[in-house]
């Protein structure tokens, strides 16, 4: 097999299991349904990937790619305010929309980085790890703007960034159960709707809260 013909059916792979991870999420596309989705035997999988995970990774890595590019569309030259806001908002929107990004996110952060370096080549972490930081490089870029012109009172930018975008993660997360708990009469538990668009506006709000503006 040629190099291009090898990337064209890694690509092809890929394609499959973002395909079932949009259908079902993260936690239900088996190794066994991508491949017959390719049109390959499973087997062919582990000829270009050295496991599941690595998989998953790669996959991860076009949401992140996808999301990256969204919020690098917002408005560099605008108030840092206005772009942090447009920034979380672009945030909330991809994640309410593609639940099993979610899934990717929340299993990568899960897992130890010396696990993961155990099951992933190093080539597939630069690309993994590229891809987070054109996302992440963003929210740091905005909140650096913000603190040289006085608006926002932070004194780690990076850390600020990937905090916020750990704790949106766990709101969307309820965005995408969609229900909330609380305590009811006689200590039993009550359930109640949380509507997507709270959510999106939390996240927003909260990425102001954090900077301090």
């Amino acid at each position: 097999m040629t190099m291009a013909a090898r990337r064209r059916q890694e690509r092809e792979i890929v394609d499959a299991a973002r395909a079932l991870f949009d259908e079902r999420g993260a936690q239900d596309a088996p190794v066994e349904e991508i491949a017959r989705l390719a049109g390959i035997n499973k087997a062919l999988i582990y000829r270009h990937f050295a496991s599941k995970e690595e998989l998953f990774v790669l996959t991860a890595t076009r949401y992140l790619d996808e999301l990256a590019a969204s919020l690098a569309e917002t408005d560099a030259g605008a108030p840092p305010r206005e772009r942090l806001v447009a920034c979380a908002e672009r945030f909330a929107d991809y994640g309410i929309a593609h639940p099993a990004f979610l899934d990717c996110c929340l299993s990568l952060m899960r897992r130890p980085a010396g696990e993961l370096v155990d099951v992933v080549s190093e080539g597939v972490l630069l690309r993994l790890g590229l891809a987070m930081s054109e996302c992440v490089g963003v929210l740091v870029e905005t909140i650096r703007a913000g603190v040289r012109q006085g608006d926002f009172a932070v004194e780690d930018p990076e850390l600020a960034a990937n905090l916020l975008w750990g704790k949106a993660l766990g709101a969307l997360q309820l965005a995408r159960l969609g229900v909330g708990v609380a305590r009811g009469e006689g200590g039993l538990p009550r359930f109640f709707a949380v509507p997507a668009e709270a959510v999106r506006a939390a996240v927003v709000a909260d990425a102001l809260a954090s900077v301090g503006a």
